[in-house]
């Protein structure tokens, strides 16, 4: 009996060494506005991340209707009209973080990422860098990339191509919280 409880003992902490930290109140931006024009930009405060730290897994998802502009006729054509929201309503990206060890992890340091970021329904791999920050409980994460249009099928029309930037910048920041 001792033996069956000290290895369900044992099972429990082995569960237990994963660790995991998540944020479901992180915050993602884009920038597409173009110098002398209109912003073109929206923040989402409501995107998902859970970071297991053990194994540097990451894995974010954004709901594209999160997002909110200065110019509500603007998230109305983006939600409509660009990234058809109703038909691709998440965004998501699922990867590792490279050489993480959150016991040699103390202050601010920066690591490669990489793995599968889905939009408007098209996968692509990417490689990012992620600025990891030790905080109480857990870790502040922060990144920055672009991403073109074209690559995810978003097709801008005519009309406004030359009011958008080729390059869309994307901020990610998630307080990732021991769970």
């Amino acid at each position: 009996m001792k033996k069956i409880a000290l290895l369900a003992l044992l099972g429990c902490f082995q569960w237990g060494v994963s660790q995991k930290y998540i944020d479901r109140a992180g915050e993602v931006r884009f920038e597409a506005s173009m110098p002398a024009l209109e912003e073109v930009a929206a923040t989402n405060k409501s995107a998902s991340a859970i970071l297991n730290a053990t194994t540097g897994d990451l894995a974010a998802l954004i709901l594209v209707k999160g997002f909110k502009f200065k110019v509500p006729l603007m998230e109305e054509h983006f939600n409509e009209n660009y990234v058809e929201s109703d038909k691709f309503p998440k965004s998501t990206f699922k990867g590792k973080i490279m050489n993480f060890d959150p016991a040699k992890h103390s202050g601010k340091a920066s690591y490669d990422a990489e793995g599968d970021f889905t939009m408007h329904g098209v996968t692509k791999k990417i490689k990012i860098k992620v600025s990891m920050t030790k905080s109480d409980g857990g870790f502040q994460a922060q990144t920055q990339f672009g991403i073109k249009p074209e690559d995810y099928n978003i097709e801008i029309p005519n009309v406004v191509r030359n009011k958008i930037s080729k390059s869309i910048e994307i901020t990610c920041k998630f307080d990732l919280k021991a769970s």
